[in-house]
């Protein structure tokens, strides 16, 4: 059984996680991974376990199996177990990124597009009931959008059984192996399973049953819809699409075999207020900077407002349809997996901090537009003041929409304009908007879901691979008292402020110079709101390898960024308790203070394992060498 992961500790250094991993009959593998089960200790030369070999062609499945002798153990991303060769090929090449980026090699959601235009008449005999017949009920899978209202998916669903006659059945499979493979948190495994209870709940109230099953094997899934499809003889599926790769290429695959079948199978967009693809430059390509990309996104709303409409909840299924389908009512909310496991103190602290579903959601949105939203430009740097939504747990797990989180900003604005009125209203909603691009990234550019960052030249830096410092940094015990603090924070209740994931982010890139990758697994096995898009986003933000971001010669002083933004310390000193004698800005840079440095010594508080001077310029010479640029 694999050891509990605890939200205090670090990954062990002889453990790894997987983001996206198959079997040897699995789905096409596409994000980098790690294994929740122990294997190859971290940077390592040890050799893989020939337990399991998959297939991984990067663009299709199945692919060719790895064979034992491929794997090359000269390369660091392998012995950090960044790449984990059981599942995968080798990191993807620049030349293959650049193929992407010449329109060379179809992109997933293309692979979609294409599988749903070539069965569209098919489908369309389907649902106009052409074909046998209208079936005696409509299915939605339910995935990340675990709610009843504002979901596009259900709305669809609902539309349809209202028009045949019938009722809707509802679904949500647990995969064990797609959790390990996301690298989802613990933390949040657990909010979804609560907030999966919640929604049961409320489509209990509807008459809707919620029907559950635990399939072990990930690659069992497509089938086992189609086969549910088949036995309750429905004609029509829905669902809300997901943006990364293997999802695409799953709903892909669903789409043809459904249709083989004689279903309709209908994946919606509704995680992202305005659908990847819809906005492009000028000269019709994907944004790649921000700025303008959300002037478009504002734009496109403005012109399109429709797109901002809540959608209808459904209405109770028909009289009768409960006794005909009751043991689908009889559905359990299934135990945490073994390798999810929490203790019974983490499980208390995170039911606290973090109530799960549709209607908690709701109402933290409600009180932040109440309460917060007016000052939030200015105080949203500010970690100790609380000053955010915190509703990202829910937008990650689908409890609420992106969508719902803007229209109803919009609602309590001065102005109806998405970029007027109050100041705080519009910096939130171009938060929000954050969320967006990055999928909009994800899906033009799937290979930063293959082990690549955005700018794939920077694949060449040479990074560092100090296990001592990767775990020094996990703890929260580096000597930086803002970089500790946030690290230590994330630990315990699974969430860290934004401003302190840009400080993290760039200490562990730039500092310690350590491969940036191994970062954002941390980060995405340990956050409640772990989304791969975002968080891969902001790592290449901070690292300076990915979309829109910080130039790489802009460093953050740590202890600028702590006297900036954590004025008195305050926050430092509820996280770093070795620290809360130190008066003053030695709490910022206490081995700078002659008493301070007394006092850290004395409470057992680490001196810096780097100084920033030597860091920063060490970082600048890495980046200049490996992007070719040496100065003479």
């Amino acid at each position: 059984m694999p050891p509990k992961r605890k939200l205090r500790s670090a990954i062990p250094p002889n453990a790894a996680s997987a983001n996206d991993y198959t079997d040897a009959s699995g789905d096409a593998p596409n994000k980098r991974s790690r294994v929740s089960k122990p294997m190859l200790k971290a940077f390592t030369n040890g050799a893989p376990p020939e337990e399991k070999v998959a297939k991984n062609d990067e663009n299709g499945a199945p692919g060719k199996a790895v064979k034992q002798e491929e794997f090359d153990h000269s390369r660091p991303e392998e012995r950090a177990g960044i790449v984990d060769r059981r599942y995968y090929p080798a990191e993807m090449s620049n030349e293959r990124c650049a193929m992407y980026n010449a329109n060379e090699i179809p992109r997933p959601i293309e692979i979609l597009e294409k599988a749903l235009l070539e069965t569209k008449a098919a489908r369309e005999k389907i649902r106009a009931g052409k074909t046998g017949g209208s079936g005696d009920a409509v299915v939605h899978w339910f995935k990340r959008d675990l709610r009843v209202r504002d979901n596009t998916g259900l709305a669809k669903a609902f539309e349809v059984a209202k028009e045949k006659g019938v009722g809707i059945i509802c679904v949500w499979i647990m995969s064990p192996q797609d959790w390990e493979a996301h690298l989802v948190s613990p933390a949040k495994c657990d909010f979804e399973l609560r907030s999966v209870d919640m929604l049961r709940k409320e489509l209990d109230e509807l008459d809707i049953p919620l029907y559950i099953e635990t399939i072990s094997h990930r690659r069992n899934v497509t089938g086992r819809l189609v086969e549910l499809a088949q036995e309750w003889n429905v004609k029509n599926v829905f669902c809300n699409l997901e943006y990364e790769p293997d999802e695409l290429r799953r709903e892909a695959r669903l789409v043809r075999l459904m249709s083989d079948k004689g279903i309709n199978f209908d994946p919606q967009h509704d995680d992202c207020v305005v659908p990847p693809g819809s906005l492009k430059t000028g000269g019709g390509k994907q944004f790649a900077v921000y700025s303008p990309w959300f002037r478009q996104w504002v734009a496109h709303l403005h012109a399109h407002p429709h797109m901002l409409n809540e959608r209808p909840m459904p209405n109770k299924n028909p009289t009768g349809f409960r006794d005909k389908y009751r043991t689908l009512f009889d559905s359990h909310i299934p135990d945490l997996p073994a390798s999810k496991s929490l203790t019974s103190d983490e499980i208390m602290r995170l039911h606290s901090l973090w109530p799960a579903g549709e209607a908690a959601a709701l109402d933290r949105l409600e009180r932040f537009l109440t309460e917060k939203v007016g000052k939030y430009s200015a105080t949203r740097n500010f970690p100790a003041l609380n000053s955010t939504g915190r509703v990202s747990a829910h937008h990650a797990a689908g409890t609420l929409a992106a969508r719902t989180s803007v229209r109803m900003a919009r609602d309590v604005n001065s102005s109806k304009k998405l970029d007027g009125g109050q100041e705080g209203i519009r910096g939130w909603i171009s938060e929000v908007a954050w969320r967006d691009f990055y999928r909009h990234v994800l899906v033009h550019w799937p290979y930063v879901c293959m082990n690549k960052p955005f700018k794939f030249e920077y694949t060449n830096i040479e990074w560092e691979y100090s296990n001592a410092h990767f775990v020094a940094w996990t703890e929260g015990r580096t000597g930086y008292p803002i970089v500790d603090a946030a690290m230590r924070s994330l630990n315990a209740t699974a969430y860290m402020h934004n401003r302190l994931r840009m400080i993290t982010a760039s200490f562990l890139a730039k500092h310690l110079l350590l491969d940036w990758r191994l970062g954002e697994q941390y980060f995405i096995t340990h956050l409640i709101d772990g989304d791969f898009a975002s968080n891969n986003g902001g790592w290449g933000f901070s690292s300076s390898t990915g979309v829109d971001p910080q130039p790489y010669f802009r460093i953050f002083n740590p202890y600028l960024q702590s006297e900036k933004f954590d004025v008195e310390g305050e926050f430092i000193k509820q996280w770093v308790p070795e620290l809360r004698k130190l008066e003053g800005n030695a709490v910022h840079n206490p081995y700078e203070d002659k008493k301070g440095a007394e006092i850290a010594k004395r409470e057992g508080y680490p001196r810096p394992i780097v100084q920033h001077k030597m860091a920063r310029e060490r970082c600048l010479a890495r980046y200049k060498a490996g992007l070719g640029r040496e100065t003479a």
